[in-house]
């Protein structure tokens, strides 16, 4: 959308609690489900409400949602949601070719939000070199949270670990003590976001690269198979998957996280979207958990949630200027730090309220302002059918314990060889 054509609507998208003129019905999806997902993504549908808009939710659980399949099928059956909730630069790809894309840098320099981004922000909402995401918060892939209680009762310290190395010579002591040492859940998106998150922290970012990023020949580099680096990350994680208690089959991210906070489980290696379900069952950072990276990490992976808006034809003046209201409510420093307390998320915003910001916050933000510390998380820089093939051959992976890294390590060349040559 040109910049005259955003003057035209007048910016008129202020944050104010004034309802608009020509109220919009429109359709939102989204995959999240647990209360404090919701209650994050509330802040948002509820300011875009009390401006007199009427929005309808569309949801799938996120098991359900892969590589945001459920929004190409609404596209392709002409019933496409006017905001819908995706990183996945694929989705864009294929909406945008649909002329149904819309482009929101414009409005971003505007309202003065695109200087004040985190660096991994500006990056992540970009697709093909164009602002087409709204980020609505920030997220580490792999991060650790633990029970601080637990800890204390099995004597370790996971401030004091600089290694995994150092972290695995506590398990005896946790299990001795009649805990579970890490939790672990039971499907292919828990195996394939602990598996990348491994492979940023174990093998570093250029393996990491190397391994996820398509380059101009369409496709990841090849020579990633022979690296150690792919197999340091299988080997920890078959470490981590083989101590799991017998109730991780089938059980979700959340439940598995809870298994921590209701005290039968030291701590999670997984999204640090974990925090949300700590502070919805009322406990204290610092008091009942706490947080560190994975002892001795070479990189983090970033997760830039984010959300895209409809364009094009089907979409009138009055919704398109409600999705654009939606896209600066968004992005607002106060409603985006709001949103990042439930959701345990860390604002996309630099400048949000500092009283808004938590230990677990600060960890994020100095870790991102390291060099060469972070990579974007694959759906940013990768092929959907490669990334859901690492998914399904690590669950597999996680399931057989006779499969062994030269296994794996021949089964991901196959599936390589299968989508790219």
């Amino acid at each position: 959308m040109k910049r005259s054509i955003l003057a035209g609507l007048g910016f008129a998208f202020a944050l104010s609690a004034a309802p608009v003129a020509h109220a919009a019905e429109l359709t939102i999806f989204h995959s999240w489900s647990n209360e404090s997902e919701i209650a994050a993504l509330n802040v948002f549908v509820n300011a875009l409400k009390d401006k007199g808009h009427t929005i309808k939710e569309l949801a799938v659980p996120h098991e359900q949602s892969g590589a945001g399949g459920p929004i190409v099928s609404l596209v392709i059956a002409g019933t496409p949601p006017n905001i819908f909730l995706t990183g996945n630069a694929d989705i864009y790809r294929d909406i945008r070719d649909r002329d149904l894309g819309q482009t929101v840098g414009e409005l971003f320099d505007e309202i003065g939000a695109t200087p004040n981004f985190a660096a991994p922000v500006r990056e992540a909402i970009k697709v093909d070199g164009e602002v087409r995401k709204i980020p609505t918060g920030i997220h580490i892939d792999g991060i650790i949270y633990y029970n601080m209680k637990v800890a204390e009762a099995a004597g370790v310290d996971p401030t004091s670990w600089t290694s995994v190395e150092d972290m695995f010579a506590d398990m005896g002591k946790v299990k001795d003590a009649g805990y579970n040492f890490m939790a672990m859940g039971g499907n292919t998106f828990q195996a394939g976001y602990l598996f990348h998150a491994l492979m940023a922290g174990i093998a570093g970012p250029e393996v990491y690269r190397k391994f996820y990023e398509v380059g101009p020949d369409g496709q990841p580099d090849p020579s990633v198979f022979e690296e150690q680096g792919l197999r340091d990350a299988i080997e920890v994680f078959r470490q981590i998957t083989g101590q799991a208690d017998e109730g991780w089959v089938n059980r979700q991210w959340n439940e598995s996280t809870n298994t921590v906070i209701s005290g039968k489980t030291l701590m999670h290696l997984h999204g640090d979207w974990m925090k949300g379900q700590w502070r919805a069952n009322d406990k204290v950072l610092g008091e009942d958990y706490g947080c560190i990276n994975l002892p001795g990490t070479k990189a983090l992976s970033v997760t830039v949630d984010a959300m895209g808006i409809l364009g094009g034809e089907p979409v009138s003046p009055e919704q398109l200027e409600a999705e654009f209201q939606m896209a600066e409510i968004v992005v607002d420093p106060v409603r985006n730090a709001e949103f990042a307390s439930f959701k345990g998320s860390t604002p996309v915003r630099t400048d949000a309220p500092a009283d808004k910001l938590d230990a677990c916050n600060t960890l994020v933000l100095e870790s991102l302002a390291k060099d060469n510390y972070w990579v974007l998380n694959p759906f940013y820089i990768s092929d959907s059918d490669w990334i859901n093939s690492v998914w399904n051959t690590m669950f597999t992976f996680q399931g057989d314990p006779d499969m062994t890294t030269d296994d794996t390590v021949e089964m991901l060349k196959g599936e390589y060889e299968a989508i790219f040559n």
